[in-house]
């Protein structure tokens, strides 16, 4: 369904504070919190006592703290201690490879020994002081792939989003889709149009004027395991469009971590990066709080859709010129999947006493 030998967000690194954090992250119930050093740990969200979920306890002086009955549990996944009980030999358990980098805590839920650092996507606007990032969360019941159809195809904008960021153009205008490697990138740019509402706010808060004719462009870049991020923007026209000057355009990167939390269930972490004006903190709110809006207006649609599918598993569904980026998304998944399970195949069976 989705591949685990992955790097996948599990949270951002402000929603581990001094309380464990339970979250579900393909299909695995983890628990997040900090050791006394301030370090983040993950470990499957089972007390080896009772089988009580770890997430309903605290953290006392780095140790987290079953809220069943007081059993202790390290960092490492084996048993601390418990009071007036002798538990040291208890088995430990399972415990999940993370990084905390970005301002997010990204989770391995696959085989620990593949766990590579370097395979963590490097994020160069999350590392520089002339970018801006503002972002935020949601939980939605579909199908992580529907979202990653979803944001590799963005014809639906002018339905969905007729109010902040749909035009008609984005209809009229066809899009080029490529693959390179395990990256599937989509593209459109609409030249001597004017800016929706969204993007004339941008504009406004660049310092440019709203009411002339843009160029305006969408790049749409899918990376494994369900990552995408968008680079938009609009810039008057005839300056150069995607290449023009920065001070004739507004620019972003939508960055989108789909985090499957179940087979029909997801963690969307949503954000725009931004480089022009980084410090200006009320344009970022301003930025959040419109990109927020817009998302959620896709929520519904999700949801709605994933329903219709659970109740039609045997319908074919229509495969158009604007489903190019999303079918291609989903062939690299496929073929990542088609690896791990030959790769599971292969291993030698566990010794039996």
């Amino acid at each position: 369904m989705f591949p685990k030998n992955a790097w996948y967000v599990a949270c951002s690194s402000d929603e581990v504070t001094d309380k464990p954090l339970g979250r579900t992250v393909c299909n695995e119930r983890l628990v997040f919190y900090r050791d006394a050093e301030g370090k983040v740990a993950a470990l499957e969200d089972f007390c080896p006592h009772r089988g009580a979920p770890l997430s309903l306890g605290r953290v006392v002086d780095g140790k987290l703290v079953c809220g069943y009955h007081g059993l202790e549990m390290g960092c490492d996944g084996k048993t601390v201690a418990m009071p007036g009980q002798r538990v040291r030999g208890f088995p430990a358990i399972r415990t999940f490879p993370l990084i905390e980098r970005y301002g997010f805590i990204w989770i391995w839920p696959g085989e620990a020994a593949q766990a590579d650092p370097a395979k963590l996507h490097h994020l160069e606007w999350a590392e520089s002081d002339e970018w801006a990032y503002g972002g935020g969360l949601y939980h939605i019941n579909c199908d992580y792939r529907l979202m990653v159809d979803n944001l590799m195809d963005l014809t639906h904008e002018t339905y969905v989003h007729a109010s902040s960021i749909g035009q008609k153009e984005i209809d009229e205008t066809p899009s080029a889709t490529r693959v390179e490697g395990d990256e599937v990138i989509t593209s459109r740019t609409m030249e001597n149009i004017m800016a929706p509402p969204f993007w004339r706010m941008a504009l406004r808060g660049n310092g440019l004027a709203d009411d002339v004719p843009v160029d305006r462009w969408q790049v749409c870049r899918f990376t494994p395991p369900s990552h995408v991020m968008i680079e938009v923007g609009v810039a008057h026209a005839g300056k150069g469009g995607y290449d023009a000057d920065p001070a004739h355009k507004a620019s972003s990167i939508v960055v989108d971590f789909i985090t499957p939390e179940t087979d029909t269930s997801i963690w969307y972490f949503w954000g725009m990066a931004r480089n022009f004006r980084p410090e200006d903190k009320a344009l970022t709110d301003s930025i959040r709080e419109g990109q927020g809006q817009i998302f959620s207006e896709d929520l519904e649609m999700l949801e709605r859709q994933q329903r219709n599918l659970l109740a039609h598993p045997t319908r074919n569904l229509l495969k158009l010129n604007i489903d190019a980026g999303g079918v291609q998304s989903r062939r690299v998944i496929e073929r990542i999947l088609a690896q791990e399970q030959q790769a599971d195949a292969a291993a030698p069976a566990p010794a039996t006493a």
